[in-house]
């Protein structure tokens, strides 16, 4: 058996599907199935996926007691993942203490884990955007999930004992089918096209930093295809533990994504601009970019899709039919 954590969620749904099509059929999805507006929206992007047995999140760790011989491997995808959510004490149980006992688990029963970071620990970038283990404690991120998943990083590395295999990935600007639910905290791609669909226009934030021009803020998009590519490559790699950066490798402007929205929609550009809302204003990153040397000298070598490609992809394949994946 595999398990998912956050399964009914953008990335772990995802996930699911990849793993559906790639045989491995016996999957036991882990999320709050508790019943409530938006949860109800998650769970459609499960409806069609083969998968073996629903299990609450809250229940997890007593049906793993009882089924941990049976399992393979673990992604753990659940996560708070609400940037712009300010209370420390909500990420401190979901993302840090839950994350704990998860890893605890995978150690106790051997159990090799593959977990979600985020690039929202490297904060403004001061020390870069390499995925070097040495200067996790230095990097300041800029908000409490940031720092919660930072938090997780730290403490993970200063365990004596790790699973058999584990991987932490610091995702960058994941975006891509089955993210119809995440409202506010939506990719870019999402909510262009929506702005675009509905008013034939589309405005971006404002610059507030005067080394950026407005529309020129720059981050690494990955489409969710090659996220769930990596994280296949891992299951069966079970090598070389680690954090590892998981962006394309390119940082592109919020100005490339939006004029590929356009084009990929058949729409004439019409882009416009208002201020960042103060309340993120100046938590807000303007640049960010992976390294991804680290992942390729482990010997992942499948090409990641182009800004335009993902984009066009996504809008074509799935927005526009408002199909899932």
């Amino acid at each position: 058996m595999i398990v998912v954590t956050g399964a009914s969620g953008f990335i772990g749904s995802y996930l699911v599907a990849a793993l559906n099509a790639a045989n491995f059929k016996d999957i036991i999805a882990v999320d709050d199935f508790s019943a409530s507006p938006r949860n109800a929206s998650k769970l459609a992007n499960l409806e069609g996926k083969t998968i073996r047995q629903r299990v609450d999140r809250m229940a997890f760790f007593d049906w793993l007691a009882q089924n941990h011989s049976a399992v393979e491997f673990i992604f753990h995808l659940g996560a708070r993942t609400d940037t712009t959510e300010f209370d420390q004490a909500i990420f401190d149980t979901l993302n840090l203490h839950y994350s704990q006992q998860i890893w605890q688990d995978c150690c106790r029963y051997q159990i090799p884990l593959v977990y979600a970071s985020s690039a929202a620990t490297y904060g403004n970038g001061e020390l870069g955007y390499d995925d070097n283990e040495q200067i996790i404690s230095q990097l300041q991120p800029l908000n409490p999930y940031g720092r919660s998943k930072n938090d997780f990083d730290i403490w993970a590395l200063a365990q004596a004992e790790k699973p058999l295999f584990w991987a932490g990935l610091k995702f960058f600007n994941v975006y891509g089918p089955n993210e119809y639910h995440k409202g506010r905290m939506a990719s870019v791609v999402f909510h262009a096209y929506q702005q675009i669909k509905k008013t034939g226009s589309m405005r971006l934030f404002r610059s507030h930093n005067p080394e950026f021009k407005d529309g020129e803020q720059s981050r690494d998009f990955v489409y969710v295809k090659d996220v769930a590519s990596v994280m296949m490559f891992l299951m069966q790699h079970r090598q070389n533990s680690g954090l590892y950066n998981l962006g394309s490798g390119q940082a592109r402007t919020f100005l490339d994504l939006t004029r590929s929205t356009f084009k990929a929609m058949g729409v004439a550009e019409d882009i416009g601009f208002i201020d960042t809302p103060e309340d993120i204003r100046d938590k807000y990153q303007y640049f960010t970019q992976a390294n991804m040397e680290k992942l390729k000298n482990i010997g992942y070598n499948t090409p990641f899709h182009t800004l335009e490609e993902g984009v066009t992809d996504y809008v074509q394949q799935y927005l526009m039919t408002e199909r899932f994946h």
